[in-house]
């Protein structure tokens, strides 16, 4: 059996810059490190980070931090968490990928903006992720987070729309969504549109179809919590029904193998390449 994993998947450059900064700071401060929140969507990885000191912690427990050190994640955070850090003495170690950073500088900016015309916000993303809730907590003003064209009847039409993306959303979603959009605009109200997806994430969509293609059986590796592994995977199994997602190689089943002479493996922006590797070798070991 052909078993080979996929160049291009894993890690982004911001999950890349975050887990260097976590292990740096594990070994400079001897595991003195907490993380606000999952450091990545992938349980297995945070497990390995776990045994060299990191703690994940929630927001309820900033205050019982005074002194110690606390990890921003790629993800990002709104300012009244750097606050609060700052009110209990907290230090603050902050991996917020650069392309988020820049996200929530534009936020601010389109609220700016939508403020001298009384228009609105809109943010394609999932509601409830950390780098959506990171993106709205940038201002007081309440910001329209849609995931899809059924939450588009939240938006009033009849006034300016300034229309952002999540970094990792689909640019296909994100472009069906504008045009739709510009159809119902009412009365000469405008929508200004800024394509904020992530290009090093959002480019594997193409690379990633013209990949599962190849191959009989196509494993995506990939955490339960990941937002980007759930665009990839559906990108994955639309090009080759015969995908399957696993967070390790302990989900695979035997049947999935049957009649198969080769196998592709991949994964999200959140999916360590080690990991891809072990999954890849007990598929030789045992199929």
């Amino acid at each position: 059996m052909v078993v080979e994993i996929d160049k291009n998947s894993g890690f982004c450059f911001g999950v890349v810059r975050a887990i260097e900064k976590a292990e740096s700071a594990l070994a400079e401060l001897g595991g003195e490190v907490f993380s606000l929140g999952d450091i990545v969507h992938n349980r297995v990885e945070v497990q390995r980070l776990e045994g060299l000191g990191l703690r994940t912690i929630t927001h309820d427990d900033i205050a019982a931090l005074g002194g110690k050190h606390l990890f921003i994640r790629a993800h990002g955070e709104p300012p009244s968490t750097y606050l609060r850090a700052e009110e209990q003495g907290v230090k603050i170690i902050d991996a917020t990928c650069p392309v988020v950073a820049q996200l929530q500088r534009k936020v601010v900016e389109a609220h700016r903006a939508m403020q001298r015309v009384g228009g609105s916000v809109v943010i394609l993303g999932k509601r409830g992720h950390a780098e959506v809730v990171g993106l709205t907590g940038q201002v007081a003003q309440p910001t329209i987070v849609i995931e899809g064209e059924a939450d588009l009847r939240m938006v009033d039409f009849s006034r300016p729309i300034f229309f952002l993306s999540q970094t990792t959303q689909s640019i296909g979603l994100f472009r069906r969504l504008v045009d739709i959009m510009q159809t119902r605009l009412e009365g000469g109200a405008t929508l200004t549109v800024d394509d904020t997806i992530c290009r090093r994430v959002s480019n594997r969509e193409s690379s990633l179809a013209e990949f599962a293609c190849r191959f009989d059986v196509v494993i995506f590796v990939c955490g339960r919590k990941s937002s980007n592994g759930k665009v990839l995977f559906e990108v994955c199994r639309e090009k080759n029904p015969r995908s399957y997602q696993v967070e390790d190689e302990h989900e695979l089943q035997a049947e999935w193998f049957e009649g198969c002479s080769s196998v592709g493996i991949c994964g999200a922006t959140s999916t360590p390449a080690w990991l891809m590797e072990q999954v890849a070798d007990h598929i030789r070991q045992r199929y």
